[in-house]
C-alpha cells in the first residue's frame, strides 16, 4: 500500500508521526507521505520538525516514510511562492489543498497549483474542464480521495481523468487510525469511484511512479 496524503499532529491529525507511521505499516504500507497541513504561519517549524522525524523513521523502521506538506487555504496567488518555499526547505513531496466541496477553498486555487507544478492536487472536487485539460498537459497528478466528504467528488474526477488523462492516484487523507486502509479496501474505493477494473493498476502504478521519481 502507498499512501502519499496523511497527517499527524503536527497539523491537525491525532498521531505522533511515529505513531503514524508504525499504525501503518501494521496494515501493510510501504510508502506512506506524512503531509501536515502548512501556510506562512507554520511552513518552517513543520516542515522541520517532518525532515527530522522521516530521517528516524528511515532509519529504525521498515516503512518509507516521504517528508511532505500540504498547503492549505493559502490564497492562490501565494501559492507558488509557497511551493518553492517548501522544496528549498527540504520537502520532498508538495500537496496543496484542492477546491473540495466540503470547504471554502478559494476559487482559482486548483489552477494556481497546477500552474505551480505541485506534485499532487489534493480532492480538487470543483476541477474544471480547464484545469482538468492543463493537468494533462502540465502531467499534474491529481487525487481521488478515501475520505468522507472529499470522496462526494471523485466520480467527477474520475469522469475528468477519462476524458483528459491527467496522472491520478487514491490517497486516504488520513487523519485517524480508523482512516488508514488494506490494498484490498483501495481497489475496492478506486473501482467505486466509476474506474473501470481493467483500469485500477493505472491509478496504483501512478503512486508508485511519484515514489520513483521523488525517491531519486
Amino acid at each position: 500500500m502507498i499512501d502519499l496524503h496523511t497527517h499527524s499532529l503536527l497539523s491537525d491529525g491525532e498521531l505522533l508521526p511515529s505513531e503514524l507511521a508504525r499504525r501503518a505499516e501494521e496494515k501493510g504500507y510501504t510508502i506512506l507521505g506524512i503531509t501536515d497541513h502548512i501556510d506562512f504561519s507554520n511552513f518552517e517549524s513543520v516542515i522541520s520538525s517532518i525532515l527530522k522525524v522521516a530521517e528516524s523513521i528511515n532509519t529504525s523502521m521498515k516503512i518509507r516514510v516521504i517528508p511532505g506538506v500540504e498547503i492549505t487555504h493559502v490564497h492562490p496567488v501565494k501559492i507558488a511562492q509557497l511551493v518553492y518555499l517548501a522544496r528549498k526547505s527540504g520537502i520532498k513531496l508538495v500537496i496543496v489543498h484542492g477546491e473540495t466541496v466540503v470547504e471554502p477553498v478559494l476559487k482559482g486555487t486548483n489552477h494556481a497549483a497546477i500552474e505551480a507544478g505541485v506534485d499532487i492536487l489534493a480532492h480538487p472536487g470543483l476541477l474544471t474542464e480547464e484545469d482538468a485539460k492543463l493537468a494533462a498537459e502540465k502531467k499534474i497528478t491529481l487525487e481521488i480521495s478515501a475520505r468522507h466528504g472529499h470522496s462526494f467528488s471523485n466520480g467527477h474526477i474520475v469522469r475528468l481523468w477519462y476524458k483528459y488523462g491527467f496522472p491520478i492516484v487514491l490517497n486516504t487523507d488520513t487523519h485517524s487510525p480508523e482512516d488508514l486502509i488494506d490494498d484490498n479496501f483501495a481497489r475496492t474505493l478506486i473501482i467505486s469511484a466509476g474506474i473501470k477494473e481493467v483500469d485500477v493498476k493505472k491509478v496504483l502504478d501512478n503512486s508508485s511512479a511519484i515514489v520513483n521519481r521523488l525517491l531519486k
